[in-house]
C-alpha cells in the first residue's frame, strides 16, 4: 500500500499438462486480488478471483495477467461483483487485465458485474493477444450506479488481437466528467446497464453477419474469426440474460 492507494497483482498461467488437463503452475495473488483454483472439467482448469478487500478505491492500481500457453483451456470467473468506491485519494483507481492466449489455447474470461458506485472513478484496460487457431469468450458487463444512486466517472478500452493484427480497440466512457452524449441514444440510451462479448474462433471466418436480437441487444463481425456483441439493459439480470442468449445463439 502506498500513500495514494493500494497497488495489488494477480497472474495465472495455465499450461497443458500431457495427459490431456491443463495445468495451473503459476497462481499468484496479493492484497484484494485473491486466486483460488476450483473443480474444473474435462481438459478444462477453473479459477476464481476472490476480492479479499473493498475496493478498487480511488488511487488503487490492480493488475490481472493470465497466459493460457499452447493447447490448454482455462476458465476465469470472479465470486462476486466488482465494486468500484471513492477513496481518500482523489486520483482515479486503474484495473489493468492482460491476457495472452498462445496458439491452440482456449480461454473463458466470465468475470461479475463491475459496479461504478456514486463518487468513484475508474479506469479499466483490457488486452486480450491470441495466437493462431485461439479460442476466446470474453464477457464484460458495467452497471452505472448502485440501486437509487447516481453512477461514478467510470472508463473502460478494450483491445483483442488476432496473430499480431488488432480485431478491436474501443473505448467507453460514462457517468460524470465524461464526454457529452454517453447517456444519448447513440450510447446508453438512458439505460444503467451495459455488456459485451467478444468470441473468437477459427472457424468463424468471414462467414459470419451482423444481426440483432431484441431491443438493446446486437451481434456484429469483427474482421477476423471474431464476433463482438453488444448490450444494453435496465439491469443486471436483463443484461446477463441477453448476453447469456447471445453466445447460445453463436454456438
Amino acid at each position: 500500500m502506498t500513500a495514494s492507494g493500494v497497488r495489488a497483482s494477480a497472474r495465472i498461467v495455465a499450461r497443458a499438462d500431457g495427459r490431456g488437463g491443463t495445468a495451473l503452475p503459476v497462481l499468484e495473488g496479493e492484497g484484494p486480488l485473491a486466486l483460488r483454483r476450483t473443480r474444473g472439467s474435462g481438459a478444462e482448469a477453473r479459477v476464481m478471483l476472490v476480492g479479499a478487500m473493498s475496493g478498487p478505491l480511488g488511487g488503487d492500481e490492480f493488475a490481472v495477467r493470465a497466459a493460457v500457453e499452447s493447447g490448454a483451456r482455462l476458465r476465469v470467473g470472479s465470486a462476486a461483483a466488482t465494486i468500484a468506491l471513492p477513496g481518500q485519494s482523489k486520483g482515479a483507481a486503474r484495473y489493468d487485465v492482460r491476457l495472452d492466449v498462445a496458439d491452440g489455447a482456449e480461454l473463458h474470461w466470465m468475470p461479475e458485474q463491475l459496479i461504478s458506485a456514486q463518487g468513484s472513478d475508474l479506469y479499466v484496460t483490457t488486452r486480450v493477444v491470441l495466437g493462431t487457431g485461439a479460442r476466446l469468450v470474453l464477457r464484460e458487463e458495467q452497471v452505472l450506479g448502485r440501486a437509487g444512486e447516481q453512477p461514478g466517472r467510470l472508463t473502460s478500452r478494450l483491445t483483442v488481437c488476432v496473430e499480431g493484427r488488432t480485431l478491436l480497440d474501443q473505448e467507453l466512457s460514462c457517468g460524470p466528467g465524461a464526454p457529452s452524449g454517453w447517456d444519448g441514444p447513440a450510447v446508453l440510451g438512458g439505460c444503467r446497464v451495459v455488456g459485451q462479448l467478444v468470441v473468437v474462433r477459427p472457424e468463424f471466418g468471414a462467414e459470419a453477419v451482423a444481426r440483432t436480437m431484441d431491443e438493446g441487444v446486437a451481434i456484429m463481425p469483427l474482421a477476423g474469426p471474431a464476433v463482438l456483441v453488444s448490450a444494453v439493459a435496465a439491469d443486471g439480470l436483463r443484461l446477463r440474460r441477453a448476453l447469456d442468449e447471445a453466445l447460445a445463439c453463436l454456438g
